[in-house]
């Protein structure tokens, strides 16, 4: 008989939403209390506030020191779409597609720039294409981690050093929890809103020395948004990535992100961070080894994201349904612990297959990830006993 008895332990935290993430640990709005509202990002006090952003950043993640490091607008999306437009049609280029954002990126070189020379490479939720087919002396445009697919690039092995082309690395997901090897990626971009808990609508841009060469010797056929300006004159505009952003920013988010970064020094820096994502991947990979019903999307455990964790049902019974009925099961399974209050926005993504996805980023903590997973155990039961008795 389904044991559908309700756990003893709640989380003390049910947000585990991939983006906008869980806040630190012991945030509140008194965090905000410095913030310059009602004062102009360019005053001295807002551009001070900006650079520290960038400084802290660049400090804690490690970036070397000639790279450049900006705000951006709109987001991971925003830096990204920045770096397309204004960086490629110089020479062929290959993107790579394992989950729903790198397939956008895909439509963006094929259908928006509808560049030339585009060839597109894809892998099915919970793999990455085989890197030894990627041309690197094209320009490649791919994701570290796959926030909808739960997979994650094992490290930047396959990245040759002596490329001629640009890497393109959307990050958003991995960066402050994973390893990145700067030396192999000319592009790198991120949101305040994934790993560290910040708020939405900021986007972190990371340029390479050999990006900045290629902005400045090279000019698209392409009229470029005033948002997605870097060069005037054909030369890198340094205010850029000295915190003098191309639009307005939020004081308030710039605010929470400084919060943020603080807490992360605080803690010990990149290092602690990454032990926490690992920790609450850990948690979950001793429920799921215990339970055969449960299975993670990414199965090859060296491709598995510490921080945006897919999961599906493996019970032969669920298999069998219709896709449209495992979407079903796998709502329900959702719905149930939101009612409960016990996980909010864990539902796997649109386009994933039907399942869940935890997010297990620094600012959840491993204690309320193991209190979650026997509560995914009850709610899988409940539904399954629903299952039944409805046949």
């Amino acid at each position: 008989m389904a044991n559908t008895a309700k756990p003893d332990l709640r989380p003390a935290n049910p947000r585990f939403s991939s983006g906008p993430c869980a806040k630190r640990p012991g945030w509140s709005f008194e965090a905000l209390a410095d913030a310059a509202l009602g004062r102009s990002h360019r005053a001295k006090v807002g551009k001070s506030k900006l650079q520290q952003a960038i400084e802290e950043t660049r400090d804690i993640l490690g970036v070397p020191a000639d790279y450049r490091v900006g705000i951006v607008p709109a987001s991971d999306t925003g830096a990204v779409e920045m770096a397309m437009w204004s960086l490629l049609g110089e020479r062929g280029v290959d993107v790579l597609a394992w989950e729903s954002f790198g397939a956008g990126w895909v439509t963006d070189a094929v259908k928006q720039l509808d560049l030339a020379d585009v060839r597109t490479f894809e892998a099915p939720y919970g793999e990455i294409v085989d890197f030894a087919t990627v041309d690197f002396d094209r320009d490649v445009v791919f994701t570290w981690n796959g926030t909808t697919s739960g997979v994650r690039m094992p490290n930047g092995d396959a990245i040759p050093a002596d490329r001629k082309g640009l890497t393109i690395c959307d990050a958003t997901t991995a960066a402050f929890a994973q390893d990145l090897p700067y030396d192999k990626l000319d592009v790198v971009t991120f949101s305040w809103q994934k790993v560290l808990g910040g708020e939405a609508a900021h986007g972190m841009l990371i340029l390479s020395p050999r990006a900045v060469a290629r902005l400045e010797g090279y000019k698209p056929a392409w009229p470029l948004p005033k948002i997605f300006r870097l060069t005037k004159g054909g030369k890198l505009i340094e205010g850029i990535f000295r915190g003098e952003t191309i639009n307005t920013p939020s004081m308030l988010c710039v605010e929470d992100y400084l919060d943020a970064l603080a807490w992360s020094r605080r803690i010990g820096g990149l290092a602690s961070l990454k032990a926490r994502a690992d920790a609450n991947l850990a948690a979950i990979e001793a429920y799921v080894a215990a339970n055969p019903w449960l299975a993670f999307l990414a199965g090859d455990k060296a491709l598995r994201s510490n921080t945006s964790v897919c999961l599906t049902f493996a019970d032969p019974a669920i298999a069998r349904l219709t896709a449209d009925e495992q979407a079903a099961f796998a709502k329900g399974v959702a719905a149930l612990l939101e009612k409960e209050g016990v996980a909010l926005d864990i539902g796997a993504y649109r386009d994933a297959p039907p399942g869940l996805r935890i997010w297990c980023g620094a600012t959840v903590e491993t204690a309320d990830v193991a209190a979650l997973m026997p509560w995914i155990g009850w709610a899988y039961e409940v539904q399954k006993a629903s299952l039944a008795k409805a046949a």
